[in-house]
Protein backbone atom coordinates (compact mmCIF):
# COMPACT_ATOMS: atom_id res chain seq x y z
CA UNK A 1 0.00 0.00 0.00
CA UNK A 2 1.14 3.59 -0.60
CA UNK A 3 0.72 6.38 1.52
CA UNK A 4 0.62 10.20 0.41
CA UNK A 5 1.01 13.57 2.71
CA UNK A 6 0.13 17.20 2.75
CA UNK A 7 1.25 19.77 5.18
CA UNK A 8 -0.42 23.12 5.40
CA UNK A 9 0.68 25.90 7.57
CA UNK A 10 3.19 26.05 10.35
CA UNK A 11 6.25 24.22 11.53
CA UNK A 12 4.37 22.44 14.52
CA UNK A 13 2.03 20.61 11.34
CA UNK A 14 5.14 20.12 9.72
CA UNK A 15 6.67 17.96 12.53
CA UNK A 16 2.94 16.39 13.07
CA UNK A 17 2.53 15.58 9.32
CA UNK A 18 6.38 13.67 9.76
CA UNK A 19 5.72 11.84 13.02
CA UNK A 20 2.57 10.41 10.85
CA UNK A 21 4.27 9.30 8.20
CA UNK A 22 6.26 7.96 10.52
CA UNK A 23 3.61 5.96 12.16
CA UNK A 24 2.52 4.63 8.25
CA UNK A 25 5.76 3.64 7.25
CA UNK A 26 6.10 1.76 10.77
CA UNK A 27 2.81 -0.61 9.38
CA UNK A 28 4.39 -1.34 6.08
CA UNK A 29 3.54 1.12 3.70
CA UNK A 30 5.27 2.61 1.26
CA UNK A 31 5.53 6.64 1.45
CA UNK A 32 5.73 8.54 -1.92
CA UNK A 33 6.07 12.06 -2.83
CA UNK A 34 2.83 13.71 -2.64
CA UNK A 35 0.79 14.03 -6.32
CA UNK A 36 2.11 10.58 -7.31
CA UNK A 37 -0.24 7.90 -7.17
CA UNK A 38 -1.71 6.55 -3.73
CA UNK A 39 -3.67 4.30 -1.45
CA UNK A 40 -4.15 7.00 1.20
CA UNK A 41 -3.31 10.26 1.26
CA UNK A 42 -3.27 12.63 4.57
CA UNK A 43 -3.80 16.05 4.48
CA UNK A 44 -2.85 17.94 7.68
CA UNK A 45 -4.49 20.78 7.34
CA UNK A 46 -4.50 24.83 8.75
CA UNK A 47 -7.26 27.23 9.61
CA UNK A 48 -5.45 30.65 10.65
CA UNK A 49 -6.32 32.13 7.21
CA UNK A 50 -9.59 31.58 4.64
CA UNK A 51 -6.68 30.84 2.06
CA UNK A 52 -5.40 27.85 4.42
CA UNK A 53 -9.21 26.98 4.23
CA UNK A 54 -9.66 27.03 0.83
CA UNK A 55 -6.64 25.55 -0.28
CA UNK A 56 -7.40 22.25 1.84
CA UNK A 57 -10.68 22.19 0.20
CA UNK A 58 -8.60 22.20 -3.59
CA UNK A 59 -6.04 19.90 -2.32
CA UNK A 60 -8.64 17.34 -1.71
CA UNK A 61 -9.75 17.80 -4.83
CA UNK A 62 -7.07 17.51 -6.80
CA UNK A 63 -5.72 14.59 -5.28
CA UNK A 64 -8.96 13.04 -5.67
CA UNK A 65 -8.88 13.83 -9.19
CA UNK A 66 -5.40 11.67 -9.64
CA UNK A 67 -5.94 8.95 -7.17
CA UNK A 68 -9.29 8.75 -7.82
CA UNK A 69 -9.86 5.51 -5.66
CA UNK A 70 -7.57 6.80 -2.53
CA UNK A 71 -8.70 6.84 0.49
CA UNK A 72 -8.26 10.43 1.80
CA UNK A 73 -8.18 11.23 5.48
CA UNK A 74 -7.93 15.25 6.71
CA UNK A 75 -6.51 15.81 10.24
CA UNK A 76 -5.84 19.00 12.06
CA UNK A 77 -7.03 22.49 12.79
CA UNK A 78 -9.46 22.71 9.86
CA UNK A 79 -10.27 19.59 10.66
CA UNK A 80 -11.10 20.22 14.68
CA UNK A 81 -13.23 23.27 13.88
CA UNK A 82 -14.98 22.65 10.05
CA UNK A 83 -15.51 19.19 10.25
CA UNK A 84 -19.00 19.72 9.02
CA UNK A 85 -17.76 21.54 5.74
CA UNK A 86 -15.10 18.68 5.05
CA UNK A 87 -17.57 16.01 5.33
CA UNK A 88 -19.70 17.48 2.63
CA UNK A 89 -16.49 17.10 0.09
CA UNK A 90 -17.76 14.23 -1.93
CA UNK A 91 -14.59 11.73 -1.51
CA UNK A 92 -13.57 12.30 1.89
CA UNK A 93 -13.60 9.36 4.23
CA UNK A 94 -12.12 10.55 7.39
CA UNK A 95 -11.53 13.82 9.64
CA UNK A 96 -9.80 13.70 12.70
CA UNK A 97 -9.23 16.91 14.70
CA UNK A 98 -6.77 17.97 17.26
CA UNK A 99 -6.95 15.17 19.89
CA UNK A 100 -6.68 12.19 18.07
CA UNK A 101 -4.74 12.98 14.56
CA UNK A 102 -1.60 11.45 15.99
CA UNK A 103 -3.56 8.06 16.70
CA UNK A 104 -4.92 7.72 12.65
CA UNK A 105 -2.49 4.67 11.35
CA UNK A 106 -4.33 2.88 14.26
CA UNK A 107 -7.87 3.83 12.91
CA UNK A 108 -7.47 2.48 9.18
CA UNK A 109 -6.68 -1.29 9.51
CA UNK A 110 -7.32 -1.48 5.10
CA UNK A 111 -7.86 2.08 3.66
CA UNK A 112 -11.50 1.31 1.67
CA UNK A 113 -13.87 4.27 0.71
CA UNK A 114 -17.03 4.83 2.89
CA UNK A 115 -20.16 6.08 2.15
CA UNK A 116 -20.01 8.46 4.80
CA UNK A 117 -16.75 10.03 6.78
CA UNK A 118 -15.52 8.99 9.90
CA UNK A 119 -15.64 11.72 12.33
CA UNK A 120 -13.43 12.07 15.59
CA UNK A 121 -13.55 15.77 16.63
CA UNK A 122 -13.77 15.02 20.59
CA UNK A 123 -12.66 17.09 23.42
CA UNK A 124 -9.00 18.19 23.18
CA UNK A 125 -7.17 17.86 26.55
CA UNK A 126 -5.12 19.20 28.71
CA UNK A 127 -2.60 16.84 30.33
CA UNK A 128 1.18 16.58 29.44
CA UNK A 129 1.30 14.50 26.28
CA UNK A 130 4.00 11.75 24.42
CA UNK A 131 4.11 10.54 20.79
CA UNK A 132 5.16 7.31 20.07
CA UNK A 133 6.88 7.98 16.31
CA UNK A 134 9.42 9.79 15.41
CA UNK A 135 9.67 12.14 12.41
CA UNK A 136 10.19 10.88 9.44
CA UNK A 137 12.77 13.49 7.44
CA UNK A 138 14.40 11.67 4.73
CA UNK A 139 16.84 13.11 3.25
CA UNK A 140 16.97 16.03 5.34
CA UNK A 141 19.90 17.56 7.18
CA UNK A 142 17.01 19.30 9.82
CA UNK A 143 14.52 17.18 11.58
CA UNK A 144 11.62 19.02 13.67
CA UNK A 145 11.09 18.67 17.09
CA UNK A 146 7.44 18.70 18.40
CA UNK A 147 7.70 19.77 22.75
CA UNK A 148 4.65 21.85 23.35
CA UNK A 149 0.66 22.24 21.51
CA UNK A 150 -1.68 24.65 22.07
CA UNK A 151 -2.12 28.30 23.51
CA UNK A 152 -3.39 30.43 26.61
CA UNK A 153 -2.86 33.74 25.00
CA UNK A 154 -6.19 34.59 23.40
CA UNK A 155 -5.01 36.76 21.06
CA UNK A 156 -8.37 38.74 19.63
CA UNK A 157 -7.24 37.68 15.78
CA UNK A 158 -6.33 34.10 16.46
CA UNK A 159 -8.08 30.72 16.50
CA UNK A 160 -6.09 28.13 17.49
CA UNK A 161 -6.38 28.18 20.97
CA UNK A 162 -9.88 26.81 19.60
CA UNK A 163 -8.94 24.32 16.85
CA UNK A 164 -5.20 23.38 19.24
CA UNK A 165 -6.57 23.78 22.70
CA UNK A 166 -4.69 25.01 25.71
CA UNK A 167 -1.31 25.02 26.26
CA UNK A 168 0.60 21.66 27.09
CA UNK A 169 3.88 20.37 27.31
CA UNK A 170 5.62 17.60 25.77
CA UNK A 171 7.07 14.89 28.47
CA UNK A 172 10.65 15.71 29.05
CA UNK A 173 11.70 12.13 28.97
CA UNK A 174 9.45 11.97 25.30
CA UNK A 175 11.22 14.59 23.97
CA UNK A 176 14.75 13.17 24.77
CA UNK A 177 14.03 9.37 23.46
CA UNK A 178 12.90 10.98 20.05
CA UNK A 179 15.71 13.38 19.97
CA UNK A 180 18.19 10.62 20.20
CA UNK A 181 16.59 8.52 17.51
CA UNK A 182 16.50 11.57 15.39
CA UNK A 183 20.00 11.64 15.86
CA UNK A 184 20.75 8.28 15.33
CA UNK A 185 19.14 8.53 11.76
CA UNK A 186 22.17 11.58 10.59
CA UNK A 187 19.91 14.32 11.57
CA UNK A 188 22.50 17.15 12.71
CA UNK A 189 19.91 20.29 13.65
CA UNK A 190 16.90 19.75 15.28
CA UNK A 191 14.42 22.81 15.44
CA UNK A 192 12.06 23.11 18.25
CA UNK A 193 8.42 23.34 17.41
CA UNK A 194 4.92 24.40 18.87
CA UNK A 195 2.36 26.74 19.07
CA UNK A 196 3.82 29.08 22.32
CA UNK A 197 6.90 26.75 23.11
CA UNK A 198 8.28 29.49 25.26
CA UNK A 199 5.71 28.27 28.11
CA UNK A 200 6.82 24.87 27.54
CA UNK A 201 6.69 23.67 31.79
CA UNK A 202 6.91 19.82 32.33
CA UNK A 203 7.71 18.70 36.19
CA UNK A 204 9.62 21.93 36.52
CA UNK A 205 11.26 22.10 33.19
CA UNK A 206 11.93 24.87 31.28
CA UNK A 207 12.62 25.13 27.51
CA UNK A 208 16.14 26.06 28.49
CA UNK A 209 15.96 22.44 30.37
CA UNK A 210 14.75 20.58 26.98
CA UNK A 211 17.61 23.38 25.06
CA UNK A 212 20.55 21.92 27.55
CA UNK A 213 19.41 18.40 27.38
CA UNK A 214 19.34 18.33 23.62
CA UNK A 215 22.63 19.67 23.44
CA UNK A 216 24.01 16.30 25.62
CA UNK A 217 23.09 14.21 22.64
CA UNK A 218 25.59 13.05 20.73
CA UNK A 219 25.22 13.69 16.84
CA UNK A 220 23.04 16.75 17.46
CA UNK A 221 25.37 19.86 16.25
CA UNK A 222 22.86 22.02 16.46
CA UNK A 223 19.43 23.18 18.10
CA UNK A 224 17.21 26.11 16.81
CA UNK A 225 13.93 27.86 17.89
CA UNK A 226 10.93 28.07 16.05
CA UNK A 227 8.94 31.21 16.64
CA UNK A 228 8.57 32.13 20.10
CA UNK A 229 6.80 34.97 21.84
CA UNK A 230 8.41 37.86 23.57
CA UNK A 231 6.96 37.70 26.88
CA UNK A 232 8.12 34.14 27.38
CA UNK A 233 11.70 34.43 26.73
CA UNK A 234 13.39 34.75 30.16
CA UNK A 235 16.95 36.58 29.50
CA UNK A 236 18.73 33.73 30.72
CA UNK A 237 17.71 31.91 27.79
CA UNK A 238 19.15 35.41 25.81
CA UNK A 239 22.60 34.69 28.07
CA UNK A 240 22.42 31.32 27.30
CA UNK A 241 22.14 31.47 23.60
CA UNK A 242 25.43 34.19 23.46
CA UNK A 243 27.38 31.26 24.93
CA UNK A 244 26.21 28.54 23.46
CA UNK A 245 27.75 26.51 20.74
CA UNK A 246 25.01 24.33 19.30
CA UNK A 247 22.04 27.15 20.31
CA UNK A 248 21.66 28.76 17.63
CA UNK A 249 21.71 32.44 17.51
CA UNK A 250 18.31 33.13 15.59
CA UNK A 251 15.48 34.33 16.94
CA UNK A 252 11.66 34.38 15.24
CA UNK A 253 9.90 36.87 17.58
CA UNK A 254 6.02 37.73 16.59
CA UNK A 255 5.34 41.57 16.92
CA UNK A 256 2.19 41.60 15.08
CA UNK A 257 2.07 45.13 14.99
CA UNK A 258 3.84 48.51 15.49
CA UNK A 259 1.10 50.84 17.13
CA UNK A 260 -0.19 50.17 21.17
CA UNK A 261 -3.68 50.72 20.18
CA UNK A 262 -3.70 48.17 17.62
CA UNK A 263 -1.60 45.86 19.82
CA UNK A 264 -3.74 46.28 22.89
CA UNK A 265 -7.18 45.81 20.50
CA UNK A 266 -5.32 42.48 19.39
CA UNK A 267 -4.59 41.49 23.06
CA UNK A 268 -1.10 41.38 22.53
CA UNK A 269 0.36 41.22 26.47
CA UNK A 270 3.50 44.21 25.91
CA UNK A 271 3.56 47.50 24.48
CA UNK A 272 5.99 48.69 21.93
CA UNK A 273 8.30 50.25 24.19
CA UNK A 274 8.53 47.13 25.95
CA UNK A 275 9.30 44.93 22.34
CA UNK A 276 12.29 47.79 21.43
CA UNK A 277 14.03 47.65 24.91
CA UNK A 278 13.66 43.31 24.46
CA UNK A 279 15.00 43.29 20.90
CA UNK A 280 17.86 45.66 21.47
CA UNK A 281 18.93 43.66 24.66
CA UNK A 282 18.96 40.80 22.05
CA UNK A 283 20.91 42.77 19.74
CA UNK A 284 23.33 43.36 22.08
CA UNK A 285 23.67 40.34 23.76
CA UNK A 286 24.26 37.85 21.15
CA UNK A 287 26.71 38.27 18.68
CA UNK A 288 25.56 38.40 15.14
CA UNK A 289 21.88 37.39 16.05
CA UNK A 290 19.34 36.83 13.24
CA UNK A 291 16.06 38.14 14.50
CA UNK A 292 12.93 37.53 12.91
CA UNK A 293 9.47 38.73 12.98
CA UNK A 294 5.45 38.21 12.39
CA UNK A 295 3.59 41.24 11.50
CA UNK A 296 -0.05 41.78 10.25
CA UNK A 297 -1.96 44.58 8.18
CA UNK A 298 -5.08 45.34 8.04
CA UNK A 299 -6.53 44.74 11.41
CA UNK A 300 -9.95 46.77 12.17
CA UNK A 301 -9.13 49.71 13.09
CA UNK A 302 -5.92 50.42 11.24
CA UNK A 303 -5.32 53.92 9.65
CA UNK A 304 -2.81 55.37 7.90
CA UNK A 305 -1.13 56.69 11.12
CA UNK A 306 -1.57 53.02 12.73
CA UNK A 307 0.16 51.63 9.75
CA UNK A 308 2.71 53.99 9.57
CA UNK A 309 3.65 53.30 12.72
CA UNK A 310 4.69 49.35 12.02
CA UNK A 311 6.29 50.78 8.80
CA UNK A 312 8.74 52.94 11.02
CA UNK A 313 9.10 50.20 13.97
CA UNK A 314 9.90 47.51 10.95
CA UNK A 315 12.74 49.77 9.54
CA UNK A 316 14.42 50.69 12.92
CA UNK A 317 14.52 47.43 14.48
CA UNK A 318 17.62 45.28 13.84
CA UNK A 319 15.43 42.53 11.89
CA UNK A 320 16.91 40.53 9.34
CA UNK A 321 13.72 39.61 7.78
CA UNK A 322 9.45 39.50 8.43
CA UNK A 323 6.51 37.43 7.60
CA UNK A 324 3.55 39.44 6.32
CA UNK A 325 -0.23 38.51 7.26
CA UNK A 326 -2.86 40.32 6.09
CA UNK A 327 -5.27 39.66 8.32
CA UNK A 328 -7.88 37.22 8.01
CA UNK A 329 -11.13 37.36 9.33
CA UNK A 330 -11.84 34.39 11.69
CA UNK A 331 -15.39 33.05 13.30
CA UNK A 332 -15.65 32.95 16.95
CA UNK A 333 -12.66 35.53 17.69
CA UNK A 334 -13.37 38.92 19.53
CA UNK A 335 -12.33 40.71 16.12
CA UNK A 336 -14.89 39.16 14.17
CA UNK A 337 -17.32 41.33 15.94
CA UNK A 338 -14.79 44.95 15.64
CA UNK A 339 -15.48 47.49 13.54
CA UNK A 340 -13.23 49.55 11.35
CA UNK A 341 -12.65 46.75 9.27
CA UNK A 342 -10.24 47.45 6.48
CA UNK A 343 -11.10 46.68 2.62
CA UNK A 344 -8.52 43.65 0.72
CA UNK A 345 -7.24 46.16 -1.59
CA UNK A 346 -5.76 48.14 0.79
CA UNK A 347 -4.57 45.23 3.08
CA UNK A 348 -2.97 44.26 -0.23
CA UNK A 349 -1.29 47.10 -1.06
CA UNK A 350 -0.01 47.52 2.58
CA UNK A 351 0.94 43.90 2.84
CA UNK A 352 3.19 44.17 -0.24
CA UNK A 353 4.98 47.40 0.94
CA UNK A 354 5.93 45.43 4.30
CA UNK A 355 7.29 42.29 2.13
CA UNK A 356 9.21 44.30 -0.03
CA UNK A 357 11.15 46.01 2.94
CA UNK A 358 11.61 42.35 4.77
CA UNK A 359 13.36 41.74 1.04
CA UNK A 360 15.26 44.47 1.43
CA UNK A 361 16.35 44.01 5.21
CA UNK A 362 17.43 40.77 4.65
CA UNK A 363 19.55 41.57 1.72
CA UNK A 364 21.49 44.19 4.40
CA UNK A 365 21.80 41.47 6.71
CA UNK A 366 23.27 39.34 4.72
CA UNK A 367 25.13 41.71 3.19
CA UNK A 368 26.58 42.61 6.51
CA UNK A 369 27.89 38.67 7.10
CA UNK A 370 30.19 39.00 4.11
CA UNK A 371 33.98 38.80 5.31
CA UNK A 372 33.13 36.75 7.87
CA UNK A 373 33.65 33.08 9.15
CA UNK A 374 30.72 30.81 9.60
CA UNK A 375 29.89 27.25 9.80
CA UNK A 376 27.85 25.92 7.22
CA UNK A 377 25.45 23.01 7.51
CA UNK A 378 25.46 22.02 3.46
CA UNK A 379 21.69 20.57 2.36
CA UNK A 380 21.92 20.25 -0.96
CA UNK A 381 22.92 21.71 -4.81
CA UNK A 382 21.02 24.69 -6.47
CA UNK A 383 20.36 25.33 -10.22
CA UNK A 384 23.64 26.43 -10.34
CA UNK A 385 25.56 23.53 -9.10
CA UNK A 386 26.36 24.80 -6.07
CA UNK A 387 25.68 23.29 -2.63
CA UNK A 388 24.19 25.34 -0.11
CA UNK A 389 23.14 25.22 2.97
CA UNK A 390 22.41 27.43 6.18
CA UNK A 391 24.83 29.02 9.31
CA UNK A 392 23.92 28.74 12.33
CA UNK A 393 21.91 32.55 12.40
CA UNK A 394 20.20 31.57 9.15
CA UNK A 395 22.02 32.73 6.79
CA UNK A 396 21.90 31.04 3.03
CA UNK A 397 25.29 30.47 2.34
CA UNK A 398 26.31 28.75 -1.17
CA UNK A 399 29.97 26.61 -2.03
CA UNK A 400 31.61 25.82 -5.09
CA UNK A 401 32.48 21.78 -5.28
CA UNK A 402 32.67 18.78 -6.87
CA UNK A 403 31.69 16.34 -3.91
CA UNK A 404 28.64 15.08 -2.52
CA UNK A 405 28.77 16.38 0.89
CA UNK A 406 25.12 16.65 2.07
CA UNK A 407 24.45 17.15 5.57
CA UNK A 408 27.99 18.30 6.18
CA UNK A 409 29.36 21.33 8.44
CA UNK A 410 31.82 22.99 6.88
CA UNK A 411 33.80 25.97 7.86
CA UNK A 412 33.18 28.86 5.23
CA UNK A 413 34.69 32.33 5.11
CA UNK A 414 31.66 34.20 2.92
CA UNK A 415 33.03 36.30 0.06
CA UNK A 416 30.46 37.72 -1.39
CA UNK A 417 27.12 38.31 -2.43
CA UNK A 418 25.59 35.55 -5.10
CA UNK A 419 22.32 37.45 -4.76
CA UNK A 420 20.31 39.39 -3.11
CA UNK A 421 19.21 36.62 -0.30
CA UNK A 422 22.73 34.00 -0.88
CA UNK A 423 25.72 34.24 0.20
CA UNK A 424 29.24 32.29 -1.68
CA UNK A 425 31.47 30.77 0.79
CA UNK A 426 34.83 29.60 0.36
CA UNK A 427 35.49 26.43 1.76
CA UNK A 428 38.12 25.73 4.81
CA UNK A 429 37.96 22.16 5.84
CA UNK A 430 35.16 19.60 6.77
CA UNK A 431 34.34 18.78 10.22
Amino acid sequence: MKASFYTLGCRLNQAETSLISDSFKKKGYDIVKYGQATDLCVINTCTVTEQADSKCRQLIRQTLKRSPDAFVAVVGCYAQLSADVLAKIDGVDMIIGTQEKMQIADFIDVPQKFPEPIIRTGKIKREPFTISAVGNYENAMRANLKVQDGCDFMCAFCVIPFARGRSRSRAFWDIQREAIELAERGHKELVLSGVNIGTYDFEDKSLLDVIKMLESIDGIHRIRISSIEPTTIPLELVDYMADSEKLCSHLHIPVQHGDDSILKAMRRIYNIREFVDFIELVEKRVPDVCIGTDVMTGFPGEDEQAFGNTRSLLKELPFAYFHVFPYSEREGTSAEKMAGKIDPKTKKVRSEILRTMSSEKKRIFFQQQVGKNARVLLEERNANGLFQGFTQNYVKVAVATDEEISNSLIDVKMTKMVDKHLVFGERDLPN
